[in-house]
């Protein structure tokens, strides 16, 4: 059955799909909300992050929560999970639930959005916990966020800066959530075993004051955030030295960033995607070419030697920390080739050209095509089976890249993805802007990367897994599991 989509008179847009196959006896709610990283007022990195924690109360200490009980505990208690995710454009907040629970898990949701007054004791326990997670942080996403800002100057990380959400106070967090959490920037999702004439009507009922409520003074914040954030990105474009509107990309061919602290030599180079709204073929047809280098181009390089250099290891990721199809635009591949002793940057990335132009100057064989083709199908197929998937990939359709067909027309879309397109996908790297950043073994610093929360027992939400990690030693690649970007 397809979705049904409806919007409530506050203008809260609602997506519901009955898919029992998926998971008889369980539904799945997806709250998706247009704020996230690049939403961060001037000074207060880390905002949209710290809201999303302060979505999931461990007490009713001045939140909506008046018996006590933290959303968590609630969702746990009846047997289910939940998560979230801080991205760089958006927040998604996940539940799966027995679905005979859903009417209690949408009234949840509602409430804590309605009610969403923390207090200055809950924001000091959140905002170090993000602490937390900062300095725990791997380095997994710290090169493709050193990628992004420096193609796309005004763009952030999700994750935050400790530093600045020190003095963050009640009523900075209040202001952003308002300015951002309202009807008309959310998108809520409900699939699994359920029954959409029955959910529609719990959601009208616990869903009816979700509208755009601002009290006095409120509005004023909400201009001041904005303005801030225009203001930052202005900044941090004048400070780049070329002034440019946030979301164009830079256009010099190769932009060198500073070297980042890695466990391994190696080096980390991006490349800008296309618009998968604007342009989704050709964004399509890149996803394919980084299974055409991962699974059978790079491996067999990282295990042979070029101008006596040689590569490690290579990872290709298409999306956002290889999630594709998880964000607008702008976006990202991003390549990480680990160096061999003696192998320089120049080297790598030469190499990495190499692989490009081979792949450019085609055509490519139709049995390589394919077998890319088929591992994304079966990969996405995979992860299209999971109930909260399906929700998550609903609210970013509606939200993030409107007039996509849903999760299932994608197989169809891959398939007409030609060799010749994928031949065309790698001569726009060669040609079009990239980031290189030398990955260098040294002491550890504080990584500025993402967030990632775990409250219960986590319940999958990513797309299909893209990273290809190709170690010398082993003659074929897995899928690497897939990371978000989360809170």
């Amino acid at each position: 059955m397809s979705p049904s989509v409806s919007v409530l008179p506050g203008g809260l847009r609602v997506c519901v799909e009955s898919v029992p196959q998926y998971g008889r006896g369980l539904a799945a709610v997806a709250l998706t909300v247009a704020a996230g990283g690049d939403d961060d007022p001037a000074g207060r990195h880390g905002t949209a992050h710290l809201v999303e924690h302060l979505m999931f109360p461990r007490s009713g200490g001045g939140s909506a929560d008046p018996t006590g009980e933290g959303y968590a505990a609630l969702v746990a208690g009846a047997g289910g999970v939940c998560n979230a995710e801080t991205h760089r454009d958006h927040t998604v907040f996940h539940t799966t639930v027995p679905a005979e629970s859903l009417p209690d898990a949408l009234a949840w949701e509602a409430r804590r959005l309605l009610g969403f007054a923390p207090t200055e004791d809950v924001i000091r326990t959140e905002t170090d916990v993000i602490g937390e997670e900062i300095r725990g942080a791997g380095d997994a996403g710290r090169s493709w966020e050193s990628a992004l800002g420096a193609l796309y100057p005004g763009s952030r990380d999700s994750f935050g800066t400790a530093a600045e959400l020190a003095g963050i106070t009640a009523g900075e967090v209040e202001a952003f959530f308002r300015a951002h959490y309202t009807a008309r920037r959310m998108v809520l999702s409900v699939v699994g075993d359920v029954d959409p004439a029955g959910v529609m009507a719990v959601v009208r009922a616990v869903f009816a004051g979700v509208r755009v409520i601002r009290v006095a003074g409120e509005a004023g914040a909400a201009e001041g955030i904005r303005a801030a954030g225009e203001a930052r990105a202005a900044e941090e474009a004048r400070a780049a030295g070329e002034p440019r509107t946030a979301g164009e990309p830079r256009t010099a061919r190769e932009i060198r960033t500073a070297p980042l602290p890695s466990g391994r030599p190696g080096v980390a180079v991006g490349h800008p995607l296309p618009d998968p709204v604007a342009d989704r073929p050709a964004y399509l047809a890149q996803a394919v070419l980084a299974q055409v280098l991962g699974r059978s181009r790079l491996p067999a390089l990282a295990r042979s030697a070029r101008d006596g250099h040689r590569l490690t290891s290579a990872t290709v990721t298409c999306g956002y920390h290889g999630q594709w199809l998880a964000s607008a635009a702008p976006d990202l591949t991003l390549a990480v080739l680990g160096r061999a002793p003696g192998t320089e940057v120049d080297a790598a990335v030469g190499i990495w050209r190499s692989v490009l132009r081979a792949v450019a100057e085609g055509p490519l064989p139709e049995a390589e095509h394919r077998r890319a083709v088929n591992s994304l199908l079966v990969a996405w197929h995979r992860q299209a089976d999971s109930l909260p998937t399906r929700a998550v990939a609903l609210g970013r359709d509606a939200l993030l890249l409107p007039g996509s067909a849903g999760p299932d027309a994608l197989p169809a879309e891959l398939r007409r993805t030609t060799p010749a397109e994928v031949a065309a996908a790698a001569r726009a790297l060669l040609e079009g802007p990239a980031t290189v950043t030398e990955l260098a073994p040294q002491a550890r610093t504080v990584p500025t990367a993402r967030a990632h929360t775990v409250l219960t027992a986590r319940a999958g939400t990513e797309l299909a897994p893209q990273a290809r990690t190709v170690p010398i030693a082993r003659a074929g690649t897995e899928l690497a599991p897939q990371k978000g970007t989360v809170g």
